[in-house]
């Protein structure tokens, strides 16, 4: 393609946008609405879902050892452990450490209960692995794992939250695309209608370009300009907005309810918005594209 063909095109799609301005500032309105709302779902998804593996990181699974079992053997265990690739932490739990941490829990004056048994630990064999999983769903296959390793007494782990957060993360997982894709939907259906009626506008032009041998891409090449430019257009501003208001907002709650902060760590403005300004951006061009493409060949049988 000559570069005087491509501006021509390019200025024939800004020129289809003029022609048909409001229902172009419709179908803009249509998809900054479309991708702002988009913004704000892919945004508490992000942070649920980092809430969400925070979450599943204390969700800790315990692998206790048969009686007078040796070091050797619990070194072993360990070892066997590791080579799991979806094993996030292991940390190891002494008897006294475990009797330590059931006093501190359980005794309002937890020194007094220890001077109480004096050097007899009750919980001399409850020495322990806590693991904790990088996929708190897998939590099943560790435990059939673990209790089929040599030396292991029983594992003790947490299947009602596991099963919880899998349940509560796959649901708010499918909600989001679902919303989404009835967003991108209506983006489309209302991107269709511009273009129609563009080329309804043009269809005796249309008619004679084809005559005088104009070929089918660049009969159709504006309109599709045009649609990738709304599709651009509307990706842009909500995602500026955004950007802009993701960090107000962290600003705000971080000066007002630290309370929230310490029990949760939002996502960083670049963490989050290094993944969403690529996915916008491809989501409304390929929106403005898909409606166009969809369009033009429904009506350009000239």
């Amino acid at each position: 393609m000559k570069i005087s063909t491509f501006f021509y095109i390019l200025r024939q799609g800004f020129a289809n946008i003029r022609r048909n301005i409001l229902f172009s500032l419709a179908s803009l309105g249509t998809i900054i609405s479309c991708l702002f709302l988009f913004g704000i779902i892919y945004a508490v998804v992000v942070n649920f879902q980092s809430g969400m593996q925070e979450l599943e990181n204390t969700v800790t699974i315990s692998v206790f050892f048969d009686e007078d079992v040796s070091d050797d053997t619990i070194q072993l265990i360990g070892s066997q452990i590791r080579t799991l690739d979806y094993v996030n932490t292991m940390d190891y739990v002494s008897a006294d450490d475990a009797w330590n941490k059931f006093v501190e829990q359980n005794y309002d004056d937890p020194q007094a209960a220890k001077n109480a048994f004096g050097e007899d630990n009750p919980l001399k064999n409850s020495a322990s692995y806590e693991v904790t999983l990088k996929d708190v769903a897998r939590q099943p296959e560790f435990v059939a794992f673990a209790q089929g390793l040599s030396g292991v007494r029983k594992v003790k782990s947490s299947d009602v939250t596991a099963d919880s957060i899998t349940t509560l993360s796959s649901l708010v997982g499918y909600a989001s695309i679902g919303i989404v894709v009835i967003l991108m939907l209506v983006s489309i259906f209302l991107i269709s209608n511009t273009i129609t009626i563009g080329i309804t506008v043009r269809k005796e032009e249309i008619g004679i370009m084809k005559l005088i041998g104009a070929t089918n891409v660049f009969v159709r090449a504006p309109f599709i300009i045009e649609g990738v430019i709304i599709g651009a257009v509307g990706s842009a501003i909500p995602l500026v907005l955004l950007y802009y208001m993701y960090d107000k907002i962290l600003t705000y709650v971080a000066g007002r309810f630290k309370v929230v902060t310490t029990l949760f760590a939002f996502v960083s403005q670049h963490d989050l918005f290094k993944t969403m300004i690529p996915v916008g951006l491809v989501l409304g061009i390929g929106v403005g594209l898909v409606g166009s493409i969809l369009t033009t060949r429904k009506h350009l049988r000239v």
